[in-house]
């Protein structure tokens, strides 16, 4: 039987979500480029790794999937990538220096402890670094729109294998964040209808 934390990658291309990620990611990353030192937190197939990297920045990318890592590894030899859970010791267990920019894609939805992959993060970066998140957006007319179109059943489907466990509103993500020590907390809506958008995209700072 395969563990609960294997997630079957078809390719190391980009998945369905990465396009329209990558711009909100682009505007709250900032500075992105030569010099930035970045922890791929769950990188699966490694395509966002590999988008950092063709930056010219330096990415290093775990994940608790043997495929995607192996998948990640042979599509982009010169990244490192390790099989990891993500947990609030892992820059130890990687043996790295903190780095100036955690990047998290459509991961903390699937993790029973999300104060792990939190906490984690904050302690993986310099003073003054940043984690950027990102997960299905959950907000009040998003949700009520799914319930009242009959939708419900389809989006949030207990008979899935694996699939989305926590389900985030900025509210509930922006605290997840602020509990584990990060300031300045920004976001944005990514996809094409405000308000009804398919994921959000967070920041928030390591204080200095």
């Amino acid at each position: 039987m395969e563990s609960n934390t294997e997630y079957r990658y078809a390719d190391a291309e980009w998945g369905h979500h990465t396009g329209y990620l990558l711009k909100q990611i682009d505007v709250l990353a900032q500075s992105i480029g030569p010099g930035l030192r970045v922890l791929d937190v769950g990188c699966g197939n490694g395509a966002i790794s590999a988008w950092f990297h063709s930056q010219g920045c330096t990415v290093v990318g775990i994940d608790a999937s043997p495929s995607g890592i192996e998948m990640a590894r042979k599509a982009h030899p010169d990244i490192r990538f390790e099989e990891q859970l993500i947990e609030t010791d892992l820059l130890d267990r990687l043996q790295e220096d903190p780095f100036d920019l955690v990047i998290s894609t459509e991961v903390v939805e699937h993790l029973y402890a999300p104060r792990d992959w939190a906490n984690g993060s904050f302690h993986a970066l310099k003073p003054g670094g940043h984690l950027i998140g990102t997960t299905p957006y959950h907000g009040y007319i998003k949700n009520l729109a799914i319930s009242i179109t009959g939708k419900f059943d389809s989006h949030v489907n207990p008979l899935w294998d694996c699939g989305h466990i926590k389900f985030f509103s900025p509210g509930t993500l922006s605290e997840l964040y602020r509990e584990a020590g990060f300031t300045n907390i920004t976001w944005r809506g990514a996809g094409r209808l405000p308000l009804l958008w398919k994921s959000m995209v967070m920041r928030g700072q390591r204080p200095l």
